[in-house]
């Protein structure tokens, strides 16, 4: 699934192509790709300009001239791009915007794990705060909340905003925290050491276009390359790099989870 740096990525790229744009018409619309699905979606942004686009967690967030918004999130494989109209559309587009210089955006989504959210005058308040801005001291009042393993509460996008499997585990390695230490358990300087490694870590997959696991393209169609600098996430049975350790998968709430055995000690 696309985390933080893919979304981020995909944001920037379409950023100069889709604002000051005008919605001109939407040919194609899957109804069961919309939530809610009684809302007036079409009505709502048809004729309307879209002033802002930005990035909310994993949301890639439209802001339409009279304040409204709505978000698409791409699911485990949805791809957002700019086309001209004669493109071949690619089976499962489930939505289609003419734009008023004769562009299209398309989504498509092969899972269709995504979604085109009408938010309105809403705002997102079912999201905790983004991890780019997070201070420490907000974060430890975050972690002492809950008991959890520090994996889970790190993927809690209650919790924190963005943040998912593949940098997560990366997040916690470069701070030397065990995955199934609990959250509330974690010192003073071991949080202010995790909040300076996740910054980190996602600031340079964002350098890197993000990571490419599987499906995962940029708004150009172009692979990332944090992958090739993944310290554990998908790296089992490969030697540490710092301490030539065997790189250890277990299950945490559910997801894979990567760590070296002696560099996160589980204390």
């Amino acid at each position: 699934m696309p985390e933080l740096p893919e979304v981020q990525t995909i944001a920037t790229a379409l950023t100069p192509r889709l604002v000051n744009r005008r919605i001109e018409a939407i040919p194609h619309l899957r109804s069961d790709m919309l939530q809610p699905q009684d809302s007036q979606f079409i009505r709502s942004v048809v004729g309307r300009q879209i002033i802002d686009l930005r990035r909310r967690a994993k949301r890639i967030v439209f802001q339409i001239d009279n304040s409204e918004r709505f978000y698409i999130h791409l699911g485990m494989t949805g791809h957002l791009s700019v086309q001209p109209p004669a493109a071949t559309i690619l089976k499962h587009t489930h939505l289609i915007i003419d734009l008023d210089n004769h562009q299209q955006l398309r989504f498509v989504d092969p899972r269709r794990f995504g979604a085109i959210v009408w938010m309105g005058m809403n705002d997102h308040t079912d999201l905790g705060p983004e991890p780019l801005t997070l201070r420490p001291e907000r974060l430890r009042a975050i972690l002492l909340r809950t008991n959890r393993a520090i994996k889970t509460a790190l993927l809690d996008q209650t919790l924190i905003a963005g943040i998912g499997n593949i940098y997560a585990d990366e997040a916690l390695f470069y701070a030397k925290i065990h995955p199934l230490n609990p959250a509330c358990s974690l010192s003073v300087s071991q949080i202010q050491t995790l909040n300076r490694s996740i910054k980190l870590v996602l600031r340079r997959a964002i350098s890197a276009g993000g990571s490419t696991i599987r499906d995962y393209v940029n708004a150009d169609g172009d692979r990332g390359t944090f992958q090739m600098m993944h310290r554990v996430y998908d790296r089992t049975d490969e030697r540490c790099y710092l301490c030539k350790s065997v790189i250890v998968c277990i299950r945490v709430g559910g997801r894979s989870t990567h760590f070296c055995p002696k560099c996160q000690k589980n204390e």
